[in-house]
């Protein structure tokens, strides 16, 4: 609305200005100690009424299917969540909806972060005052910066909460170095990194005492289990969130997470989040309604991903009354958002 961006502009203009990165360590905070134990997050999907807009009962519907399946935590808004195509309204106000339907039940993950450096720090603020319970900070991507500009750039957010740093440089076009994770590990409110680079720096960080969750699904099994990951942020968990579970916190098991295998790999062979918001769509569990600029998976793959979740077994999976099923092209409706039905 007219007025919520007025509004942002105004704190944008009004927020205070970055000093120097404070260097001085402080202890963890027992909120960010608390974070650092959740071994399976999931980044939830957002799904869309016919015209556009947010459809609350359905992302309820899929969060409750999560909080069954033991997922400790959701990432709200994030990259899966198409947090980058919400409004901040929309985006505050489904992190504030979701800790005041799920708050008791499960930890609530804003994804507040962002390239600019001041609207990331307000969203940071107000997702906080929602009621999130940690944020999720990303580098500032296409407009990069010195190393020394991350640190300060994180520090922003870090100031009002705990905090998981986000590490994809497929997205962002810029590696977070270990160096400058060591220059903010030591931060009250650093609770860990979403790390997308793999075994080896996981292991690296693991090893420094960094709490790390693989942003890999197909590798997370064995960062887990093998290099020190605790745990994963997960895609396929919005699809099979039980199975994931038992990969995180049973034991290893090498024979599940090569059955696992296909489905990661159908997931991600288009963009995230096209391959979980077309399987989700054909679960029924969220209505055929794109947010521009994504779109539907080939009929191709979708017939391929029936025989996939029958092969895993559908009783792992959420579904609405209809089940699973192929759907046609012309089922699916694109959109801009909710302002242009």
């Amino acid at each position: 609305s007219h007025l919520a961006a007025a509004t942002l502009s105004l704190e944008l203009a009004c927020i205070m200005t970055v000093g120097p990165p404070c260097k001085q360590a402080k202890m963890a905070t027992q909120k960010t100690l608390e974070l650092r134990k959740l071994r399976l997050m999931t980044a939830i999907k957002t799904p869309y009424t016919a015209d556009g807009n947010v459809d609350l009962p359905a992302f309820d519907r899929i969060v409750e299917h999560q909080i069954a399946n033991g997922v400790e935590a959701l990432i709200v808004g994030g990259t899966t969540g198409e947090g980058h195509l919400l409004s901040w309204e929309e985006h505050l106000f489904l992190i504030a909806h979701t800790k005041a339907m799920f708050g008791s039940k499960i930890a609530i993950v804003g994804n507040t972060g962002g390239m600019c450096t001041a609207e990331a720090a307000v969203a940071t603020r107000k997702g906080f005052a929602a009621g999130m319970d940690c944020s999720l900070l990303i580098n500032p991507y296409y407009g990069k910066t010195s190393a020394k500009g991350i640190v300060m750039h994180l520090e922003s957010g870090l100031k009002y909460g705990p905090g998981i740093i986000y590490n994809v440089p497929g997205r962002t076009g810029q590696d977070i170095k270990p160096e400058i994770i060591m220059e903010i590990k030591d931060h009250e409110h650093f609770v860990g990194v979403k790390e997308c680079m793999g075994h080896e720096r996981i292991k690296l960080l693991s090893d420094q005492g960094v709490a790390c969750w693989s942003g890999n699904d197909e590798q997370s099994h064995l960062s887990r289990h093998v290099h020190g990951a605790v745990g994963v942020i997960s895609v396929t968990s919005n699809i099979v969130p039980g199975l994931m579970y038992k990969l995180m916190h049973g034991s290893r098991d090498d024979e599940l997470d090569s059955k696992l295998q296909p489905l990661y790999k159908w997931l991600f062979t288009e963009p995230n989040p096209i391959g979980v918001n077309t399987l989700l769509m054909q679960l029924g569990m969220a209505e055929p309604v794109f947010r521009l600029p994504y779109t539907f998976a080939s009929k191709e793959m979708r017939e391929e991903s029936v025989q996939l979740l029958k092969s895993i077994g559908l009783q792992h999976c959420p579904a609405g009354p209809n089940g699973l099923q192929v759907l046609a092209d012309s089922d699916f409706k694109h959109v801009l958002n909710g302002d242009d039905a």
